[in-house]
Parts: structure tokens; C-alpha cells; sequence
């Protein structure tokens, strides 16, 4: 079975951004892969496995207890905690961040694991661009004069000041 659907799935719900723009960075393949290259295949399946058993949200007190379980289970694993965080900075940054040595002295040493962009579109691509309502230095010019507005910065699922009073 292809990761790519539960990465796709898990990394919307963990950047807060939806799996079209995900795909639209052109990014998805490159960071699946590089995630499964540093942690290997079993440990980013068992991620993505545990990820795909927890309760569908449908109404408030289940998506209470997918984000509780989520928080538990995931990000609150010693294992698979730090790499799920260096999947939302992979996201946003384009850049894996070498796993914490805690992780190493525990799981063992990755030999990839060290920080690095992971391709030059990577950086120009990164949803903290987007997420800040600004354009990547040096790519992506916004255009002539551009700069005499303020940034808009777009609402977010779940942001409280983008739901109307």
C-alpha cells in the first residue's frame, strides 16, 4: 500500500492545511521520502497506521477525542513524537531538522538524520509563506511596488478571528 494518502491525510491535519495545498507545493513525494529514508519504512508506517485508527471526527466530542488521542498517542510517544513535530517543520520549512538526541540515544543512530533542506523548491514551497501571508525572500516576487500594503495574512481552519460574531 502507498504512504502517500495517510502522509497527505496526516500532514493536513497536523499543518492545518488542506491536502490540496499540500500536493500543490509539489513537495509530498520528496518529504514522504525523506522521511521514510531517515526513519525507515516500519517506524513511518507505524506512525501513519496509528494515525489512520483513530476515531473519525463527526461531531465536537469525538474530534475532542481524536485531538486528545492524537496529542496522547503520537505526539506524546518518545518515538514517534519527534517525528511527527519534524513532519509539521518539514511542511512549513522545507528544511528536516536532525531528531533530538534523546531520540538517537533511544532508537539508534539515522544516518541521514541531520538538518538539511531537503530540495531548493523545498524553501519556496514552505507553508509558513503562505502562513504568514508573505513571499519567500529572493523567490516569488509579489510584484512592482507591493511592498506600500500591509501583508494580508489569509484565515486558517480554526482560527477564532476568522469565524464570524
Amino acid at each position: 500500500m502507498s504512504q502517500l494518502e495517510p502522509f497527505l491525510a496526516f500532514s493536513a491535519e497536523v499543518t492545518a492545511f488542506p491536502i490540496v495545498e499540500l500536493q500543490g507545493t509539489g513537495q509530498a513525494e520528496s518529504y514522504l521520502q525523506t522521511v521514510e529514508d531517515i526513519v525507515g519504512t516500519q517506524r513511518l508506517d507505524r506512525l501513519l497506521v496509528l494515525y489512520q485508527s483513530l476515531p473519525l471526527a463527526t461531531r465536537e466530542d469525538i474530534r475532542q477525542a481524536r485531538a486528545d488521542r492524537l496529542r496522547r498517542d503520537i505526539f506524546g510517544s518518545d518515538e514517534l513524537g519527534p517525528i511527527a513535530r519534524n513532519i509539521i517543520k518539514l511542511w512549513y520549512s522545507g528544511t528536516w531538522y536532525e531528531l533530538p538526541s534523546a531520540w538517537t540515544e533511544a532508537y539508534g543512530p539515522a544516518p541521514q538524520d541531520v538538518t538539511f533542506v531537503v530540495a531548493p523548491s523545498s524553501y519556496v514551497e514552505g507553508l509558513l509563506w503562505t502562513a504568514i501571508g508573505a513571499h519567500p525572500a529572493g523567490a516569488k516576487a509579489p510584484g512592482y511596488a507591493s511592498w506600500q500594503w500591509p501583508p494580508h495574512i489569509p484565515p486558517f481552519a480554526g482560527d477564532p478571528a476568522a469565524t464570524p460574531r
